[in-house]
């Protein structure tokens, strides 16, 4: 996301910064901000300039600082914590699905297998298979293959979108994930964070087009993981499998949330890009009921 086409938008950086990229604006002046330059306000963020101004303007004091894990978190520090923290989560259900006699119900309990979301077909509702499959994988280099790339990914988007709007793509594209192997692979259980992955994959490659940057390296490494995707599957010895329906489901959601990030960075169309990730996400639970009238 570093290419020299970048340079043409200047709009796309950080107005004090011009090489940190950005999709965050001043509540206030409407530049571009990165982390760094974020300060948390009620309605949103605004720059130290409109900070200092508004300061002077009221005549109230410098607020207090705040302590620094907090400071983290709300704008000051440039770090992908929801990444880290995607990371560690993950990382510690693997650990826990090594344990003796209690790994295999944890993962069988947080697979993904569609027939559970359906109280017709198995007498049972469990909905939060949906998302907690990301969590599970079926071993070792299923999970590092999957963490190395959030890292990687997450390192260049999280900054760009800001925490929230990173973690909401990172947990629509696993939802787009789950639903597309309801519809492709119904009676297959599977695992893995790969739907998720594929879906930040989909949006790099549409945020980095609409800001001018050279997208042939993410294409090129996205073809390649699409490819490995129709292989043999991966098979854990639970019987959980890699699937390429979540692969293509969440790359395809991936995209479209990307689509409105792009097309929706600006501070009055913060409504409707709400609105479209709400009604994106009812689409997709919408998309829940076909197995019901192909299989009921």
């Amino acid at each position: 996301m570093s290419a020299p086409e970048t340079s043409r938008n200047p709009d796309n950086f950080c107005y004090r910064h011009p090489d940190r990229q950005s999709f965050v604006l001043c509540q206030r002046c409407l530049r571009t901000i990165c982390p760094e330059c974020q300060t948390q306000m009620p309605v949103g963020v605004i720059c130290p300039e409109c900070l200092r101004d508004q300061q002077k303007a009221s005549g109230a004091p410098r607020p207090r600082r705040a302590p620094r894990i907090l400071r983290a978190v709300r704008s000051g520090d440039s770090r992908p914590l929801v990444t880290y923290a995607i990371i560690a989560l993950t990382a510690f259900v693997f650990v826990v699905t090594l344990i003796p006699g209690v790994g295999i119900v944890v993962q069988q309990s947080l697979a993904m297998y569609a027939p559970y979301l359906y109280p017709e077909f198995t007498g049972t509702f469990q909905p939060w298979r949906l998302f907690t499959v990301l969590l599970v994988h079926s071993g070792f280099w299923h999970l590092g293959l999957n963490m190395l790339a959030l890292w990687m990914l997450g390192s260049s988007l999280e900054p760009m979108l800001g925490r929230l709007r990173f973690l909401s793509l990172y947990l629509l594209s696993g939802l787009g994930g789950s639903v597309a192997v309801a519809l492709l692979g119904f009676g297959t259980p599977v695992v893995g964070a790969s739907g998720a992955i594929f879906g930040l994959f989909g949006a790099l490659l549409v945020i980095g087009r609409h800001i001018g940057a050279n997208i042939t390296g993410i294409a090129v490494v996205l073809g390649i993981n699409l490819v490995i995707s129709f292989l043999p599957l991966i098979t854990g010895a639970s019987g959980f499998q890699v699937s390429w329906q979540a692969h293509i489901g969440g790359l395809i959601v991936g995209a479209l949330v990307g689509t409105i990030y792009a097309r929706t960075r600006a501070i009055r169309k913060k409504r409707l890009q709400v609105g479209l990730l709400v009604g994106t996400t009812v689409v997709l639970v919408a998309l829940l009921g076909v197995p019901m009238a192909i299989y009921g």
